[in-house]
């Protein structure tokens, strides 16, 4: 059956001319000077990427009151420091401190909100606390856990608000490699643990085995127990006439 035959047996097809020269067969679509039959499917276009739209860079709206928060706590010596204690938040705890202590010999406050840590940062901030000229103040507010005693324990003077927490806990490692590599970061880990527990025994006035059996259990303190406990000196107290000042 020839290719008009095979058409004409589909009414609603309309027929295709015969390409010059080569009767009988259709002629290709868009081949040069052969106009195509309306309605007779053309070869498929690439589809179009869709328009990109546009980015939009949200500034923080708050970040110039934060910077003059900073700023104005700093003028009055007083350094706040919260959340996960790493590497990078160490170098500026350790920046400021150290810019305060050349600036001035007046004693630096130091708030510790809601603070955890990572022990080779702990170790970080104790080092630094151990050379500064000035006293420090440390003020726990909310939970303060883990290695970040540590820091804590390196202050001169030490206080919490009524509602601070104080919780003993192991840090968590994820050590991955060789077994050599892996057993020489455990016994560095070991090491650095050691420091940390020693230094907690000489300001509490406790045996290294219960300040390590405490991290163990996870044992949390309140205010009046970490007094009782040699972990702080004082409770923070209402300023306001009829309350007591602070010790």
């Amino acid at each position: 059956m020839t290719y008009r035959a095979g058409r004409a047996h589909v009414p609603w097809v309309p027929p295709r001319p015969e390409e010059p020269g080569r009767p009988g067969l259709p002629p290709s679509p868009g081949w040069p000077g052969t106009p195509l039959t309306p309605g007779w499917p053309t070869a498929p276009r690439p589809e179009q990427a869709p328009p990109v739209s546009p980015t939009r860079v949200w500034l923080d709206p708050h970040a110039d009151w934060k910077a003059k928060l900073h700023e104005g706590l700093l003028s009055r010596r007083i350094i706040l420091a919260s959340g996960m204690l790493d590497n990078d938040a160490a170098s500026r705890l350790s920046a400021q401190l150290l810019t305060l202590d050349a600036e001035g010999t007046r004693p630096i406050r130091l708030e510790l909100q809601n603070l955890a840590a990572e022990l080779p940062a702990t170790l970080t901030v104790m080092g630094i606390l151990d050379v500064m000229r000035v006293p420090v103040h440390g003020c726990v507010s909310g939970e303060i856990s883990g290695p970040a005693l540590g820091v804590l324990a390196s202050c001169s003077r030490r206080s919490g608000y009524p509602n601070a927490m104080f919780t003993f806990a192991e840090p968590r490692l994820a050590l991955g490699g060789t077994v050599t590599a892996v057993t020489a970061r455990e016994q560095q880990m070991t090491r650095m643990l050691d420091t940390l527990y020693f230094r907690l025994a000489e300001v509490t006035g406790r045996e290294v085995d219960q300040i390590r059996e405490d991290a163990r259990r996870g044992r949390s303190l309140t205010a009046a127990q970490a007094i009782g406990y040699g972990l702080i000196q004082a409770q923070e107290n209402s300023s306001r006439p009829g309350h007591p000042p602070a010790k």
